[in-house]
């Protein structure tokens, strides 16, 4: 009876609400989203108050420390207003009668440089996760091309671009042909891979010994392990570094335009429209603002992957 008692009291206890002060809830996920736009607008706003602070009190020579420039001067010609930069985006890019807006021209142009960094990205998944694939399966393997992996990161880029294009244009395979667009795609998966490989290895090793004993005991073999333990394992380290190699594919399709002289693309325009800066400074900083949401699209566009591998994303580490 006293058992049975206690017993009462202790479910009685456990299903009565609490007395004390209540804990504050948690915000769901529409508020936590809503936060990190709010965050993300308001480090926007910073930034753009920072630059016109600068501009409203700094030197109009700029600082200079020991005869080396350390910030640029504020004149209008170095540093446009923000309205300014703004109002001309709206603005059309010539003075022809037909002219697009500069939006439209950067847009276009973003949106070459974005298929072609999609398709090096791919190109750096499949070659990535294979490399990623032959390291954790043979420890030897991973003592041979690690290195090899980081040191390959070394190679200027600028330098390297023009050699690719000089290689591709030899390339004719029956009546295939390599195009200038191929060689910009083969750089941007040249830095795309990188961080793909590291975190899809440290993914893959990050199941716990005593899993992997769990699926010997079962009579799991090597593909299965892979398929059942090992890849879902990697997601929380392959997602970020997916996100990670999208952004390296825009950096490297950008840079490679710029070096092989690629027309239609944002690297392209950035150099045109730069040197045009000097009679209309405001211009120049449309395909630097297009570069800089294509960077966000491209690394944004991975996040979807997130919410089809949603049950395997807990959390996310750090590549």
């Amino acid at each position: 009876m006293i058992e049975t008692g206690v017993r009462e009291t202790r479910a009685t206890d456990a299903a009565a609400p609490p007395s004390g002060p209540r804990a504050p809830r948690r915000p769901g996920r529409a508020g936590r989203e809503l936060g990190r736009w709010a965050w993300g607008l308001a480090g926007i706003l910073v930034i753009a108050l920072v630059w016109e602070g600068y501009k409203l009190l700094g030197p109009a020579d700029g600082v200079v420390l020991g005869g080396l420039r350390v910030l640029p001067r504020t004149t209008d010609l170095a540093m446009p207003h923000v309205w300014d930069m703004g109002a001309r985006l709206a603005a059309p890019v010539t003075r022809a009668d037909d002219a697009l807006p500069l939006w439209s021209v950067v847009a276009l142009a973003a949106l070459t440089t974005l298929g072609i960094a999609a398709a090096g990205w791919l190109v750096g998944v499949v070659v990535g996760i294979g490399l990623a694939l032959v390291m954790q399966r043979w420890r030897i393997a991973e003592w041979g091309l690690l290195p090899w992996i980081v040191l390959s990161q070394t190679v200027p880029l600028i330098a390297f671009a023009p050699v690719v294009k000089s290689w591709g244009s030899r390339v004719e395979i029956g009546s295939f042909e390599w195009q200038d667009w191929m060689s910009v795609a083969l750089i941007a998966s040249y830095l795309a891979f990188f961080p793909i490989a590291i975190g899809a290895l440290k993914g893959l090793q990050s199941p716990d010994r005593i899993h992997t004993e769990l699926m010997q005991t079962y009579a799991a073999g090597y593909w299965q392990t892979l398929v059942k333990l090992r890849f879902p394992a990697s997601v929380p380290y392959l997602l970020p570094a997916l996100r990670l190699g999208a952004a390296n594919a825009v950096i490297g399709a950008v840079v490679a335009e710029v070096s092989t002289g690629l027309q239609g693309g944002i690297g392209r325009i950035l150099i045109q429209f730069a040197g045009q800066a000097s009679g209309d400074p405001a211009k120049a900083w449309g395909p630097i603002f297009g570069s800089i949401v294509l960077g966000l699209v491209a690394a944004g566009s991975v996040a979807l992957l997130g919410v089809i591998l949603r049950n395997y994303r807990r959390t996310e580490e750090a590549a």
